[in-house]
């Protein structure tokens, strides 16, 4: 059915548009980070074999969460750009055809999880407690990966059709839910059983869950730009081709991640002194949480971005397209500012936060100095990516991931160890950062001339 008044991606002023799109992601991502925090805090509590489990099993869920994210990040260009093309029925094939594919990864997760976590964490370990603590966790996580693929898949939907206020609603919920349930499940309150690490997984997933019940209860109810109707399926391949053309970019940059995140501690171990190598690696694990609340509302940012672009790219207005990446860099940018300087003027505060000790704060202070600086040009590099994935092209966000995380993120890091002494390893992400925005100009100047120049 043809729509019947223009969508306001299409019409509504960029700034309010964006503004409006943006800030309930925003919100919602800011309530994720502080969930992480927390719900670290709980587990910890419980005792440190059970934190090195849950830390150890991280590796799993970012690979769903990339899984999901990535192939979202596909339905949501696909469809936005099929609305501003008015192809109302590409549209309805993105969204029920991303539903499919979520529900193939999670079955996909659910039986790889039951079968390998024990091989998975044994492997790693011997240490008894750790590998129990772990197959509990992740069984369960992976198990019931349910919440987290159709979670994530529904946001999209809602996100791809500006009906971004629902997702800070389901997001919410969700995370709200789990805090409340990680203290009740884990230590048994309120006459609940004492549950330990299986019950922080079940507050995981209840949080997943319920936020999905929400989701699909939006796309039926408030989503009327699309229309998802499962009887009578049949998956479509050049719609799947089509959604993974950008969603499978999409899920290894953030895969990479992972692999990043292993390197560098590999390399924090081999050059600190044995006295204070697993304080260095503290240190960087405590940077990776603190800095989610800089860079969250960014991806918040994004999130309301990319649909607007992809809508007027579909409708060829290329005003708005550039009115909307204009604006994005101005605030993206303000935002990593503001982060810098709270990371230049209470480093101190912000690792005391985890209970720091001296060795904590002498190697965390100048460390989280250091790294601040590449938040100044961080903001504009995420916007560029995202905006090569509006535009359908995420291998040029995938070139810029793999650059900067591996190819020279990683080697800058050793050799600084090897140069100048472990201290010297922060610099990497400076170094990282400066090629990344090099590389950032010049693939957008590419697609520019290539798909927004002649429009």
């Amino acid at each position: 059915m043809e729509q019947a008044k223009e969508n306001k991606m299409g019409v509504l002023p960029i700034p309010r548009l964006l503004v409006t799109m943006s800030l309930p992601m925003m919100i919602s991502m800011l309530v994720q980070a502080c969930y992480n925090i927390v719900d670290s805090i709980f587990v910890s509590r419980i005792d440190e074999y059970a934190l090195t489990a849950v830390s150890l099993a991280f590796p799993v869920q970012n690979l769903m969460i990339a899984v999901a994210s990535g192939t979202g990040v596909g339905i949501n260009a696909l469809l936005s750009r099929s609305l501003g093309e008015k192809n109302q029925r590409d549209a309805n094939l993105a969204a029920v055809n991303g539903i499919f594919l979520g529900l193939i990864s999670c079955v996909a997760f659910a039986v790889i999880g039951l079968l390998f976590s024990r091989t998975y964490f044994t492997f790693q370990t011997d240490i008894h407690e750790i590998v129990e603590y772990g197959v509990q966790y992740q069984t369960i996580i992976t198990g019931c990966s349910i919440g987290i693929f159709m979670q994530v898949t529904n946001e999209r939907l809602l996100q791809s059709t500006g009906k971004t206020i629902y997702n800070m609603v389901t997001q919410s919920v969700g995370a709200i839910t789990n805090i409340i349930l990680d203290p009740i499940m884990i230590f048994g309150l309120f006459g609940f059983p004492r549950l330990g690490v299986a019950g922080a997984a079940i507050a995981t997933v209840t949080g997943q869950v319920l936020a999905t019940v929400l989701g699909i209860y939006f796309n039926f109810r408030k989503n009327t730009e699309i229309t998802i109707r499962l009887k009578g399926f049949r998956p479509n391949a050049r719609i799947i081709r089509m959604i993974y053309m950008v969603g499978i970019p999409s899920v290894i940059m953030m895969a990479i991640g992972s692999v990043m995140t292993f390197g560098f501690n590999k390399i924090l171990l081999s050059f600190f002194p044995a006295a204070t190598a697993s304080t260095a690696v503290a240190v960087f694990g405590v940077y990776f949480k603190l800095n989610s609340f800089a860079f969250m509302p960014i991806f918040g940012l994004n999130n309301g971005m990319v649909p607007i672009v992809a809508y007027n790219y579909g409708a060829r207005n290329k005003r708005r397209i550039i009115q909307t990446l204009r604006l994005s860099i101005l605030i993206a940018t303000f935002l990593m500012c503001v982060g810098f300087a709270v990371f230049e003027w209470i480093p101190d505060k912000l690792l005391l936060l985890f209970d720091a000790s001296e060795n904590m704060l002498a190697i965390g202070i100048p460390a989280l100095r250091i790294i601040a600086v590449s938040f100044l040009l961080a903001g504009f590099c995420i916007v560029i990516g995202s905006f090569f994935q509006a535009l359908g092209n995420g291998v040029y966000s995938l070139i810029i991931s793999v650059a900067r995380q591996l190819i020279v993120l990683l080697p800058a890091a050793y050799i600084l160890c090897t140069v100048s002494g472990p201290q010297s390893i922060w610099w990497s992400y400076n170094i990282a950062e400066i090629v990344s925005l090099l590389l950032s100009v010049l693939l957008l100047k590419r697609i520019y001339d290539q798909k927004v120049r002649d429009l």
